[in-house]
Order: structure tokens, then C-alpha cells, then sequence
């Protein structure tokens, strides 16, 4: 099989690299934002397009329910919500940080409005409509995402990876 120079590409990260071009025999090799299990990310390791992307792939597939679906029952749209809509807006959670309020608000919007065209709910506030469904908010389920991490990782699940991350102190009562 021959080596495919084309698909190489040249990420560059943080803000003070110097961008070096390099080759790959006579073939200078592009750079560009980095794809890599389908996440995107800029040079300053921000996702914000992912995030972007994922809330337009969230909202087509909110037009098309809307188009398609005539009943704005719960038991109609819930469960389009949740195998349709909801893992594009779940994939970019796990990304999150404290700094990226702008990319959370966006993509909660998509929800606040999934959540709206249920018929019987849209008098009530965004979080009542949530607990009404059973759903989290988009911030809360990234809350429970880190805490089913760090459950794993005391209980021993992941024993090589979390080494040395937690340490229980055994002490005695008295």
C-alpha cells in the first residue's frame, strides 16, 4: 500500500508557536485545523466550531421533525429528541469548560426549543419542562458525565489510567 502524502496534515498548537512549515519528501505538507475523531479544534485548542457544528446539525434535524412530524405529542417527540437530536448536542459536553459559556448557551438554545414543541409543555419554564421529560440540562449531564468518571476511578475501573490521581486516606475513628 502507498503511503498517501496528501492526507497529511500539520497541527499547531498554542499561541506562541513559530507555524514551522515542513515537507514530506518534495511535498510541503499543509496545515490546518485538526480533525481527529471528530472533533474539531484550532490552534488555541478551542471547539468552539465544534460546537457550532454540532448545534447546526441539531437544528436541521429540529427542522425536519418540525416539517415532518404533524403529532407534538411527548411520546412522539421525546423519543425523536433523544436518538436524533440529542447525541450531536451531547458529543461536544464532554468538551466544555468554565470558559466556553457562549458555546453552552448555544447549544442549550436548540434544547430549550426540542423541549417547547411538546404539546402540553410549552407554558413552563425551561427547567420545568426538563424535569417534567426527565431530562438534564446540557451542563448538568457534563456534571454527571465527571462524576461517573471519578466514581470509576476510585472504584478501580480504570486502575492504570487513574493511578496516582485519587488517594484514599484510611484513618482510624478515635
Amino acid at each position: 500500500m502507498k503511503f498517501n502524502k496528501a492526507k497529511c496534515k500539520v497541527l499547531h498548537m498554542d499561541q506562541g508557536n513559530p507555524k514551522h512549515k515542513y515537507r514530506l519528501g518534495r511535498k510541503w505538507i499543509e496545515s490546518s485545523p485538526e480533525k481527529d475523531l471528530g472533533v474539531l479544534l484550532d490552534e488555541k485548542l478551542n471547539v468552539t466550531q465544534q460546537c457550532a457544528l454540532a448545534d447546526q446539525k441539531a437544528n436541521h434535524i429540529l427542522g425536519c421533525i418540525k416539517r415532518s412530524v404533524t403529532s407534538r405529542s411527548r411520546e412522539v417527540i421525546l423519543p425523536l429528541y433523544s436518538g436524533l437530536m440529542r447525541p450531536h448536542l451531547e458529543y461536544c459536553v464532554q468538551l466544555w469548560g468554565p470558559q466556553y459559556k457562549t458555546d453552552m448557551k448555544l447549544l442549550e438554545r436548540v434544547q430549550r426549543r426540542a423541549t417547547k414543541m411538546i404539546r402540553g409543555l410549552e407554558h413552563l419554564s425551561y427547567e420545568d419542562r426538563l424535569r417534567d421529560l426527565g431530562l438534564f440540562s446540557l451542563e448538568k449531564r457534563r456534571l454527571q458525565g465527571d462524576l461517573i468518571a471519578a466514581f470509576q476511578y476510585l472504584k478501580g475501573t480504570y486502575r492504570k489510567a487513574g493511578e496516582g490521581l485519587f488517594i484514599r486516606e484510611c484513618r482510624d475513628k478515635g
